[in-house]
């Protein structure tokens, strides 16, 4: 039976996905460089990689961390306008609230997620949150979810990931966790082999989580 759900955080309880992306295009394009969606996708949602690294070879790296703070910069001020939960997601949360442990496992910065979480009204259904200060590698190393079960303690058969990228499915599975995958925007199209399930809407999410609870 299932006794814990370890949730991502952008494109999965919120829409921030499409900001990261489009703060990381604006600040490298004053650099010079266009991003394209599909080089975003297959970089930093497919394989885990840095943007920036995209112009390494034009900048040092004391210019590239500038670019890289002016992005985070950008990033917290659309997120200070207000992020709101994405649909259906806070009634699936209050639906398993009380009968399994849920966490948060995000790559993103403490900073970012607390913007992103401000008016959200979402944090009360969670007993732990893990940002990128709280495991060494990010996903699609499994690091993230090994401390989200160190966290847990309890095995990865008791445990389920949700996610909505190839690379938090990687990361998942390489934990050993079965991982629900709800994709949209930005990683619509994916390949999610491996995936215990791939669901659309909230009401699917629910109803795939269901009879592992139950």
């Amino acid at each position: 039976m299932l006794k814990a759900v370890f949730w991502d955080n952008d494109g999965v309880l919120v829409d921030t996905e499409e900001l990261y992306f489009e703060a990381t295009r604006a600040v490298l394009a004053r650099a010079g460089f266009a991003l394209t969606a599909e080089r975003y996708v297959d970089l930093s949602l497919r394989r885990g990689r840095s943007a920036f690294e995209l112009v390494r070879d034009a900048f040092d790296a004391r210019a590239i961390e500038e670019l890289r703070a002016a992005r985070n910069a950008l990033y917290a001020e659309r997120l200070s306008a207000g992020v709101p939960a994405l649909d259906g997601v806070e009634a699936v949360l209050a639906a398993l609230h009380g009968r399994v442990s849920m966490g948060v496992v995000t790559s993103s910065n403490p900073e970012h997620f607390e913007l992103i979480h401000r008016s959200t009204g979402l944090l009360r259904y969670f007993d732990f949150v893990l940002t990128n200060r709280d495991y060494e590698r990010s996903k699609p190393d499994p690091a993230p979810y090994l401390a989200a079960l160190a966290r847990s303690r309890l095995g990865p058969d008791r445990c389920i990931a949700i996610e909505d990228s190839e690379r938090g499915l990687a990361a998942a599975r390489a934990a050993g966790l079965r991982c629900l995958v709800a994709p949209r925007g930005l990683t619509r199209g994916g390949r999610f082999d491996g995936a215990y399930r791939v669901v659309e809407t909230a009401d699917e999410l629910l109803a795939a989580l269901a009879p592992l609870i139950d």
